[in-house]
């Protein structure tokens, strides 16, 4: 334990499994007690049953702005502050099955659906967050975004739009509370190809699994799935005292994928 975030009061959404779950570990790693939360009660409240003694769970739905008032009420009372948030709840559209996610076939519920946890529930995480932070006058928000956000994805408008709408929110948040006097700082991160349980279903559990892994990150320059370890080791520099001049920027943790195509005279 190096302890990079000693003794840093903390609150991670969608903790329950994947990304969040990397992020709450690493947090109290450093040093960081953890407020473990995720609609999923059983899933959230075993990662926090796991981390021990610096993580306790709090059922949170992002979507419900009385349920945010309620947890960092309780936060407050418990350790009278709040030192980083960091906003990851979020869903693709998928998780019930395929649906047109398309700009011409997409329902309009469906569209709805992904935008009030992506959107709605970081505007409501960030807003509360603010709130609290004004108690000491600092800290630090993390949105996790996607390399959705920054590109077009034809066959998921609402993800894509959902997430770009979050990068452009954490430099609005940036702004705002550098311009009340806050040093709150909010910086988004953008994973790609991250290997979490929502690749699940298409990589399955056959013996095709490594050449569907393979596939799946052909045009990867690294030719790997990125692990959800190396985003949750982004969102602790930006959460740590390191980063102190970062704000309203966005880090991509992608293994090259955005930086072009890699010369390989093989393929």
């Amino acid at each position: 334990m190096s302890e990079r975030l000693r003794d840093k009061v903390t609150l991670v959404t969608g903790a329950g499994r994947g990304i969040g779950e990397a992020v709450a570990r690493a947090f109290a790693d450093e040093g960081a007690f953890v407020c473990v939360t995720d609609r999923d009660a059983p899933s959230g409240r075993a990662v926090a049953e796991a981390i021990g003694d610096r993580a306790r769970f709090a059922p949170l739905d992002v979507r419900d702005e009385a349920a945010w008032a309620a947890v960092m009420a309780d936060l407050l009372a418990r350790h009278g502050r709040l030192d980083v948030l960091v906003n990851n709840a979020g869903v693709t559209g998928f998780e019930n099955g395929p649906v047109a996610q398309d700009p011409e076939h997409a329902a309009l519920a469906d569209w709805r659906a992904v935008h009030v946890t992506n959107l709605d529930g970081v505007f409501l995480g960030c807003k509360h967050a603010i709130r609290a932070m004004r108690r000491t006058g600092a800290g630090a928000i993390v949105n996790i975004s996607s390399r959705s956000g920054l590109v077009g994805i034809p066959m998921a408008a609402a993800y894509a739009s959902s997430k770009a709408a979050v990068r452009n929110h954490t430099k609005t948040v940036a702004l705002y509370c550098a311009g009340q006097g806050l040093n709150v700082r909010c910086n988004s991160v953008h994973p790609a190809a991250v290997l979490t349980p929502m690749w699940e279903p298409m990589l399955g559990n056959g013996p095709d699994r490594a050449e569907r892994m393979a596939a799946l990150v052909a045009d990867t320059p690294l030719q790997r799935f990125g692990r959800t370890e190396e985003v949750a080791a982004v969102c602790v520099m930006l959460a740590s005292d390191e980063a102190p001049y970062m704000t309203g920027t966005e880090i991509t943790i992608d293994g090259g994928l955005l930086a072009g195509t890699a010369a390989n005279p093989g393929r």
